[in-house]
């Protein structure tokens, strides 16, 4: 098959610096949703508030640049499309060096929100635009090893996240923010190498009313699980964001079937590796949650770990992702991605099996900076921890890679912004609304159980513990509540938060073996070369 105007060779000088460019421009953003967790205790020593409580603020400087890079992508991967995706990725690397400035300068707690709610809509056109620009840039095997070296290096700026946050705000919290500067003057620098590209098949107006519904549609969903975790789905606001973006969510499929130019052609889900690949995702990801939320705030919040040493310790299992992803990527090329991506989330679930046996009593890692003897992790992270991180970490980097490739190579390049868009917005979808439904049943467990613990104690907390305590305002799942509250209640917490980690664990694993299910009766390795080498402008069916 003749090459693409436009492709290159991966190993080829300009190759290696679009190649470049994509893990810088989706890294930053990836990077920015983890290293800024680490700062956000500073920032709410730091920095004066005038309309919120602390607290409320803090939570809104992440979850604010959740929100927007969640509600937007799929309008920015269609808009990368419609009018060229090298010109929409520099743009928003602008916008987005620009908003880490205005972060890493803002002069209060307000301005701060505002100012990631800008960031959050320049990320959201960076993660699509990437994606796109090497679909529409490479071909064959390089395609394949260029989305697993971006898996890869995208991946690898996320599990450094903590670990560099630690670093840098033990300098200042506003060095979160200035460290995306120099990076994304690299890729700027990078991304003059990359060839223009566009939709040549895109005609009429763009669909604004369609990014319109489909903003309502994720950013309500997003929003309500957000919020409804927040408050403990005590505030009506949750809800009625919830309905608003499920009755979004039913209306797309009806308005988009009847419009003449769509910002979503439904074509694109008659490709059943499309589809199938969304599927997973959306189920997968959910895991994923699970995994990168709830331990850490286990580990951190209950055994006593520092933020330091949590990041450190996911580095060893992250290692699998990083040097793996390309080759798997070229042989889910070659071979097909069906068996990657039924394999992957299998073992991936085994791992999340291992912390079902992780004890209350584990010894914790307190690495600091300023101790380089505390560097060295105990001997309890050997058994309770790395094995099951190292496991996982085997599993994500077995799936990453072809479940990238499964998707841009099931439609048609010129849709590659948008398909990358979709399945972007629902891997951050998926793990709010899977999430919101864990939490639940983790603050349910953790409360009964804390109960049942208690009175083994021959205490008999209901509502109270001691004189005027109320156990859900003072006591918190997965954290160490105050050591004033009696070693009688810290012990009870640290069981409790633990049989609520083991559950946590067990539905983690539960969705990644329904996705391995998912992915290996769904998808079709013959399909796969099909659709991508047809072009055409829907994707091409196999019979079930």
């Amino acid at each position: 098959m003749a090459a693409r105007p436009g492709s290159m060779e991966l190993r080829s000088p300009a190759g290696r610096w679009v190649l470049i460019a994509a893990i810088l421009g989706s890294g930053i953003v990836f990077l920015d949703s983890t290293v800024v967790n680490v700062a956000l205790p500073q920032i709410g020593r730091e920095l004066p508030v005038t309309f919120m409580g602390v607290l409320e603020a803090q939570a809104y400087v992440y979850y604010a640049y959740l929100l927007t890079l969640s509600a937007l992508l799929i309008l920015a991967g269609a808009l990368a499309d419609h009018y060229g995706r090298k010109k929409m990725f520099v743009i928003g690397l602008v916008g987005f060096g620009v908003t880490s400035v205005l972060c890493g300068a803002a002069p209060s707690m307000e301005l701060l929100v505002l100012f990631r709610i800008l960031q959050g809509a320049a990320g959201a056109i960076l993660v699509p635009g990437s994606l796109a620009v090497l679909t529409s840039t490479f071909e064959g095997e390089d395609q394949g090893r260029a989305f697993g070296l971006w898996a890869g290096g995208s991946a690898a700026t996320t599990i450094l996240g903590p670990a560099l946050g630690g670093a840098l705000v033990a300098y200042s919290w506003r060095a979160a923010f200035f460290i995306n500067v120099p990076l994304i003057a690299i890729a700027l620098l990078a991304a003059r190498h990359m060839p223009e590209s566009r939709d040549e098949e895109a005609h009429g107006r763009f669909d604004w009313v369609g990014a319109a519904v489909v903003a309502v549609a994720v950013g309500g969903l997003t929003f309500g699980a957000i919020r409804g975790q927040s408050t403990e789905w005590e505030d009506p606001v949750a809800f009625v964001a919830i309905a608003f973006g499920a009755l979004a969510t039913v209306a797309l499929p009806f308005y988009m079937g009847r419009k003449k130019d769509p910002l979503i052609p439904l074509g694109l889900f008659r490709s059943r590796n499309f589809t199938v690949t969304n599927i997973s995702t959306l189920v997968i990801y959910g895991a994923l949650y699970v995994t990168f939320q709830y331990l850490a705030l286990f580990a951190i919040g209950t055994l006593g770990y520092s933020e330091l040493a949590f990041g450190l310790a996911g580095i060893p299992g992250s290692l699998f992702l990083v040097f793996l992803s390309s080759r798997m990527g070229a042989v889910a090329v070659r071979y097909g991605p069906r068996w990657f991506m039924t394999i992957g989330p299998v073992v991936m679930g085994l791992g999340l099996l291992w912390f079902v046996r992780l004890p209350f009593d584990s010894e914790p890692w307190r690495a600091s900076l300023g101790d380089l003897s505390s560097l060295v992790p105990p001997r309890d992270y050997f058994v309770d921890l790395l094995p099951a991180l190292i496991v996982f970490g085997i599993g994500i980097a077995i799936m990453v890679a072809p479940l990238t490739t499964a998707l841009m190579r099931s439609v048609p390049s010129h849709n590659s912004g948008l398909a990358s868009a979709i399945n972007n917005a629902i891997s951050r979808v998926g793990p709010q609304l899977f999430g919101a439904i864990i939490f639940v049943t983790i603050s349910a467990t953790f409360y009964a159980n804390f109960d049942d613990a208690m009175l083994e104690r021959r205490q008999r907390p209901t509502t109270q513990v001691g004189v005027g305590f109320n156990v859900r305002e003072r006591i918190s799942p997965l954290n160490r509540p105050d050591p004033e509250l009696g070693r009688d209640v810290v012990g009870a917490a640290a069981e409790a938060s633990t049989d609520a980690l083991r559950l946590a664990m067990l539905v983690g694993a539960t969705l990644c073996f329904a996705g391995a299910v998912v992915n290996g009766l769904g998808i079709r390795n013959d399909q796969l070369h099909a659709e991508h080498e047809t072009g055409a402008s829907e994707p091409v069916t196999q019979p079930a």
